[in-house]
């Protein structure tokens, strides 16, 4: 089975958000391990699946379906020639940082090993406000959304710790083709990726009702 490794962990602490009220963790830095578990519910539960993690917007961001979040260093380095400036580990906001390993383009529902955890792809992550506060860029979320690989939320199968030099295995495909830039395009307007992804069913309840009600209020 294929295989990377874990470059970087990472966790945010509150911090003022330029774009809203609420404070915000995007910004994370890199620590020497992180303690992984299962948070809950988006509302009520413990909001990161990373202990220590903050995260202020608990209506959007959180919960068992978001409770950790990949990205390929990769994507880091592409971006960072584009904006002609070092994106270090943590920048977008992810608590993972990996290299090595398909991350991008997992399908829905893939089973990946890291270090002592077990984690499910669960989803996309669909850009806000405060991301593109945060990276403080002209036209960012339209480079972003255009570009479509937008690393990856895991939820929590078995908790434990992941550190630094862990390898990422991929455990289990599931039997569908619906992949994490599929889903991206069901959030951002696209009817029949929408339909693509209620129809195989591999979204959480909540994301799942999103989908529906985005697929009426545009006549899809």
């Amino acid at each position: 089975m294929p295989s990377g490794r874990v470059l970087s962990v990472n966790v945010g602490s509150a911090e003022p958000n330029g774009a809203k009220a609420t404070p915000t963790g995007i910004r994370k830095l890199p620590v020497e391990q992180i303690e992984v578990r299962a948070p809950g519910p988006r509302r009520g539960g413990l909001g990161s699946g990373v202990v220590g993690d903050f995260i202020g917007d608990r209506k959007h961001h959180g919960g068992d379906a978001q409770a950790v979040y990949a990205v390929a260093r990769e994507q880091l380095d592409f971006w960072g020639e584009l904006l002609e400036r070092r994106l270090d580990d943590g920048w977008f906001g992810e608590n993972l940082t990996i290299e090595g390993f398909e991350v991008d383009r997992a399908l829905m529902g893939e089973r990946w090993r890291v270090g002592e955890t077990v984690l499910r792809v669960s989803g996309p992550r669909v850009p806000c406000g405060t991301f593109r506060q945060h990276m403080g860029v002209r036209g960012w979320l339209k480079a972003f959304v255009t570009h479509g690989l937008s690393g990856a939320y895991l939820a929590v199968e078995q908790p434990g710790v992941i550190r630094p030099g862990d390898q990422v295995e991929l455990l289990e495909k599931p039997a569908h083709d619906i992949d994490l830039p599929v889903v991206f395009r069901a959030f951002h307007g696209d009817a029949e990726a929408a339909r693509r992804c209620m129809d195989a069913r591999v979204l959480d309840d909540e994301h799942h009702a999103e989908l529906v009600e985005g697929l009426r209020r545009i006549g899809g």
